[in-house]
């Protein structure tokens, strides 16, 4: 009992409140003196009069209302010091109210209420000041047990602000920065030294015994982080880095928060900007329908659809595990979805049409299909029953259940095909595109490159090599992909959705082409290994079915501009579609009758540039960007 009575006496916010009633004392008697200062008749000033009891309970009552014993002294700031003033200027009325009508003022000098409010503020926030002051210069120099000794790489603003944060509070210590400026070499920011250039950090993090980098760059190029990812992987010291400054200025994140560097950060791509609003307004209440809705494209779209308020979110997918997992995560997001799970196949015509008739959707995403290059070489069968017969199927079903928009998601691998996916998904888009001058159902394509992450991607590959100590596995050195983020391209799918026209062909800005080599270097670098050094990279020659570049449009597609800078808007090539019917019918007959050499020549019928390329080496030249229509 006695250990919690002395526990309570003495926890610190008792203590503060001790404090400033000894300040508010100190306060009425140094005005009183200072009135007095040269009057040889002043009067003899008691230390606890009727008056100063009055005086202690009314601003102490005031300071407590003003919530002064909320803040914490270590963070002391402007607005605590507003704080002190009001109470000092409400207290100072109300003292004067108290004393008149207790006294009528007897023996307390007019100018005390003018001279209280004023040593009242000097006293209470010259105290909190000094403490801060002192905490501040006690803990730039002494790291408490169990912080991490931190570089911090950059010494303008966001790095300031991180440093500051860093001192206060948390596992991190800084122990200085390093900039390329060479104005700032020797300087000292926040009382930190400012060791060097970003290239003296090996020599920093032996010498300082630094734990770890943090990246205060929000603006930096690929390039810096590439060197800086660089220099961290050669002193074996783990990075981390601070958000990306398109996120901060969105206001998604603040300077502060300390997240892992990410491949994204390396790749050199700026994610796409987008509105919002016209997505709300297009997809707001309507009925959307994602099939493959459990797979990488078509979880992703889920989530972002779900986000924006529709009036039923309908799932198609034939995994039940990723059914499961997409309705979990949906479930966790919002309450307030109206979500339909649907476990099915989309080459099911019974099953698509009672879905569509039942559900009746206003959009259809269709993100179903096999792409896997290497097994779809060997498994022709189902890649044209599931990537051609099924968006048969889908797009059919769409247009007599007269779906308003439906949304065919391609690849980059269906411009002049050289594998079995790329041709099968050309076939896709050829259908879809024709279809739409029969249809009253909008019909687009969205064409893009790899997504970073997805299933079955080289990242997630290279990760898994990574840790388990190598080699790292690359196809050939000089082969190159178009790569974005799962998020931007389901963002550039919707804005498409909302606003695209029929039959028309759009094909996400990739930006340049990425090396792969250097993709798995900066991946071995992202795990705090030196490539080639404690991980090897090793090349196999390229698989069955690949090329070393990527396109994104035909030699036959010119190509034009859109509203959105990140989307291009390619004119699709008309076919007989009479003809294409009957290919199609044949297509669905071999697929009956696993006649895979049928299927393959089909295929060719189909996309006769499949046979050009079998004729060429394998690196071609994209066409020039000015072309238009």
């Amino acid at each position: 009992m006695l250990h919690k009575l002395t526990h309570t006496l003495l926890h610190p916010r008792n203590t503060v409140i001790v404090h400033d009633l000894i300040m508010v004392w100190a306060a009425w008697m140094a005005v009183h003196w200072f009135r007095y200062l040269f009057r040889v008749d002043a009067p003899a000033q008691m230390l606890f009069t009727d008056e100063m009891i009055i005086v202690l309970v009314i601003q102490a009552s005031v300071l407590h209302v003003m919530g002064l014993y909320r803040g914490i002294w270590r963070f002391a700031s402007l607005p605590d010091l507003w704080n002190i003033i009001r109470a000092g200027i409400v207290g100072t009325m109300l003292i004067s109210l108290a004393l008149f009508l207790f006294n009528r003022l007897e023996g307390v000098p007019r100018s005390v209420f003018l001279l209280y409010p004023m040593a009242l503020t000097l006293f209470l926030g010259g105290s909190r000041l000094l403490y801060r002051i002192w905490k501040d210069h006690r803990l730039s120099f002494h790291a408490r047990p169990g912080q991490t000794r931190t570089l911090v790489i950059g010494a303008g603003l966001t790095g300031e602000r991180l440093a500051r944060d860093l001192k206060q509070s948390g596992p991190y210590f800084p122990v200085g920065f390093l900039d390329d400026r060479k104005d700032l070499l020797g300087a000292k920011l926040r009382g930190l030294p400012i060791f060097g250039d970003i290239d003296s950090l090996p020599k920093v993090v032996q010498s300082r015994s630094i734990d770890m980098v943090i990246i205060a760059i929000p603006s930096a190029s690929k390039e810096q982080m590439q060197r800086i990812v660089k220099q961290c992987a050669n002193a074996h010291v783990p990075f981390r880095t601070v958000p990306k400054l398109y996120d901060l200025v969105a206001g998604k994140v603040s300077p502060q928060q300390i997240k892992s560097v990410d491949i994204e950060d390396l790749l050199g791509r700026e994610p796409a900007r987008m509105d919002w609003e016209p997505l709300r307004q297009g997809l707001e209440g309507q009925a959307v329908m994602v099939t493959g809705g459990g797979g990488s494209i078509g979880s992703e779209l889920c989530r972002q659809i779900a986000r924006l308020n529709p009036g039923k979110l309908i799932i198609l997918e034939n995994s039940e595990h990723n059914l499961y997992q997409i309705e979990r995560d949906l479930s966790k997001l919002t309450s307030d979805l109206a979500l339909e799970p649907v476990l099915g196949d989309i080459t099911d015509q019974v099953m698509v049409d009672h879905v569509l008739a039942h559900y009746k959707p206003d959009i259809v995403f269709h993100a179903a299909a096999y792409k896997h290059v290497p097994l779809l070489q060997r498994n022709v069968r189902e890649a044209v029953r599931n990537n051609v017969i099924g968006t048969q199927l889908m797009a059919l079903a769409a247009d007599r259940h007269q779906v308003r928009t439906f949304v065919l998601i391609s690849t980059d691998k269906a411009v002049n095909p050289v594998n079995i996916l790329g041709a099968t998904k050309r076939v896709a888009e050829l259908f879809c595109q024709n279809l739409a001058r029969r249809s009253s159902t909008r019909f687009l394509t969205v064409r893009f490159g790899n997504v970073l992450n997805s299933a079955g991607s080289v990242v997630p590959l290279f990760h898994e090599q990574i840790e388990m100590g190598g080699p790292v596995t690359v196809t050939d050195p000089e082969v190159t992909r178009f790569f974005m983020t799962i998020s931007e391209a389901c963002q550039l799918i919707m804005q498409v959705a909302v606003t695209g026209e029929s039959s028309n062909i759009y094909v996400l800005e990739m930006g340049e082409p990425v090396r792969i080599k250097l993709l798995a270097e900066q991946m071995i670098r992202l795990a705090g290994k030196v490539p080639g050094q404690d991980i090897a990279i090793e090349y196999t020659g390229l698989r069955e079915g690949e090329k070393l570049f990527e396109e994104l449009f035909h030699e036959a597609e010119p190509y034009k501009s859109t509203d959105h800078p990140q989307i291009l808007l390619a004119r699709h090539r008309d076919v007989d579609f009479n003809s294409m019917t009957q290919q199609l019918a044949a297509l669905a007959q071999a697929v009956h009758q696993v006649d895979n050499e049928s299927l393959e020549s089909g295929l060719l019928a189909l996309v006769p540039e499949m046979t050009r390329w079998e004729q060429q080496e394998n690196v071609v030249s994209l066409p020039p960007r000015q072309r238009g229509f």
